[in-house]
């Protein structure tokens, strides 16, 4: 049974997207982003062009939000939220959610094996805790708090754990992520710059390293998303992996020239959304003396426009395991 929604009349108080944003600590651009790909958006209409977040509206955004902390997708916590509180008949329809995107599977244990249900109520402990409290923290703007969760999750979890059971979560429910882009609210802003800070420290200086040449990591060309670059990084250099990493993202001509001087053992460039510079980047990169293996990593990338000789690969965590194995044939022993 659906929970009720809160009575949909003329005269129930409205707020405009900045106020919401506000409430929420997400940037005013995410909330856009969500109304237009999965329709949770304001539901009130103006004398104007202008349309207005009611009370329902808001609680939708506040289960969104839930979810999110628990390791649902941004698509899964949607549909979760839009199934918790169907819109009344009164109300535009939701978007459509595209294809692939997917709806909430996760149901029983989380998929990141931490006990936790995500969309349910977690478990004590764990990612979960880190995740609301680390939440919880930069909502406040408690800078001292934040720099101590991350640190903590990154030493109990390892850089991988935390990235996947409390970091990448949060940061997608804070619209996250972005360095020095317009738009951002000042809660992502300072939940981001603390991320890198505590990536960079995880990150080992390596005097010997198990590979020769390094691995190029990058940002796609546009692509505001810098964090899991970093968080990639990590995760190799603690598996004696050196990279060669750009925290920002550089113009296609800067990048090209990059890897035509380092002549790294492998490139792989993070694609958050379509990339501006398209696939057929990796045909430049390929050019003059780059003979190290050509990645695309994230979910901006189409498989099937994709060169032949470049795999895709989904996540921080395939794109670690898959760049350690093809440099040195697996995990070192002992």
């Amino acid at each position: 049974m659906h929970d009720t929604l809160p009575s949909a009349k003329n005269d129930e108080p409205t707020l405009p997207v900045a106020a919401v944003a506000r409430r929420l600590g997400v940037a005013p651009s995410t909330l856009r982003t969500w109304d237009r790909r999965y329709g949770l958006g304001p539901s009130r209409h103006t004398g104007g062009k202008h349309r207005r977040y009611g009370p329902a509206d808001i609680v939708r955004l506040e289960l969104m939000q839930r979810a999110l902390l628990r390791g649902a997708s941004t698509a899964e916590a949607a549909r979760y939220a839009l199934d918790r509180l169907p819109r009344q008949a009164d109300e535009p329809p939701p978007s459509v959610v595209p294809a692939g995107d997917g709806g909430i599977a996760h149901t029983g244990e989380d998929r990141r094996g931490t006990g936790t249900s995500s969309t349910g109520t977690p478990s004590t402990g764990g990612p979960a805790r880190y995740a609301r409290q680390l939440s919880a923290a930069a909502l406040a703007m408690d800078v001292r708090a934040v720099q101590q969760l991350l640190a903590e999750a990154i030493a109990t979890l390892g850089v991988l754990g935390a990235w996947e059971g409390v970091i990448h979560p949060v940061v997608a429910a804070l619209g996250a992520g972005k360095r020095g882009g317009y738009g951002a609210s000042e809660v992502g802003c300072l939940l981001t710059e603390c991320v890198v800070g505590a990536l960079v420290r995880a990150t080992p200086v390596l005097t010997e390293s198990r590979n020769l040449r390094p691995v190029l990591l990058a940002s796609a060309p546009g692509e505001p998303d810098i964090l899991p670059v970093y968080a990639l990084a990590a995760v190799l250099a603690q598996r004696r992996i050196i990279t060669a990493q750009f925290g920002v993202p550089l113009p296609v001509g800067v990048l090209v020239s990059a890897v035509r001087r380092s002549s790294p053992a492998a490139v792989v460039l993070w694609a958050q959304t379509a990339p501006v510079a398209g696939p057929g980047l990796f045909a430049e990169l390929a050019g003059g003396r780059q003979r190290g293996r050509l990645f695309a990593c994230g979910p901006g990338w189409d498989a099937g426009a994709l060169p032949p000789k470049v795999e895709l690969l989904a996540d921080v965590r395939r794109a670690a395991e898959r760049v350690e194995y093809v440099l040195l044939g697996g995990p070192r022993q002992g």
